[in-house]
């Protein structure tokens, strides 16, 4: 039935609402599911409540890929506060990179809540970073304000590279390649003695591919 939503607070209640009842179609049936009809029932509500909300489906779309972005800062601003200083990322970051001493060590925290996202989200994931929608593309103005809040926390890391921006683009694709094929590999059948047959292995992986990365970048001392 639809809902009476006559005042502006009756409509952002809808639209949290409708906003809850996508993400929960996405990860409990799949992409394909997220209809207006079935994101409608599952908020108990009617299609034309979507149409007031969010303009139509691609306006739905688009406030879940936003929210999918809220997910991934929040987990990655968590990530650095637990893990930066922590010692978990045992390396001497002066080896790696020539600026200050913490970026080594926030570009793991960073790398370490990329993967704890996509391995506990993994349809989101998919949703924000690959195609499971085709006829979906989000704006370019909303892909970049996406990205700009998660992709900046490797470039403020970066700063002290000749070239941050790229610098912090070759990081997040290693980042974003190691852990796609791990969250690949953990939705199938295990594969025993392959590299990433265990969540252990799969951090130990990642670790290693991010400061392998980081040592080719390392500038030369001039002595």
């Amino acid at each position: 039935m639809p809902r009476d939503v006559s005042t502006s607070k009756e409509v952002g209640e809808l639209r949290g609402d409708l906003l809850e009842a996508a993400v929960r179609v996405l990860r409990e049936q799949g992409a394909p599911h997220l209809t207006l009809r079935r994101v409608a029932e599952e908020a108990r509500t009617s299609t034309m409540g979507i149409y007031t909300c969010f303009g139509g489906r691609a306006g739905l779309l688009e406030a879940v890929y936003r929210y999918g972005f809220d997910v991934l800062q929040e987990m990655l601003l968590g990530s650095i506060d637990a893990h930066a200083s922590d010692g978990r990322a045992s390396f001497d970051s002066h080896t790696l990179l020539d600026h200050h001493a913490g970026s080594f060590e926030r570009i793991m925290a960073v790398a370490y809540g990329y993967r704890e996202f996509a391995l506990a989200d993994p349809a989101l994931y998919a949703l924000m970073f690959e195609r499971p929608l085709p006829d979906f593309d989000p704006s370019p103005e909303l892909r970049q304000e996406a990205l700009g809040r998660t992709f900046s926390l490797l470039t403020e890391a970066m700063a002290g590279s000749a070239e941050p921006t790229r610098m912090a683009y070759l990081v997040w694709t290693t980042i974003h390649g190691l852990v796609s094929i791990e969250l690949t590999c953990s939705l199938r059948s295990p594969l025993p003695g392959w590299f990433i047959d265990s969540r252990e292995e799969g951090g130990r992986v990642l670790a290693d591919g991010v400061s392998t990365l980081l040592r080719g970048m390392r500038q030369p001392d001039g002595d």
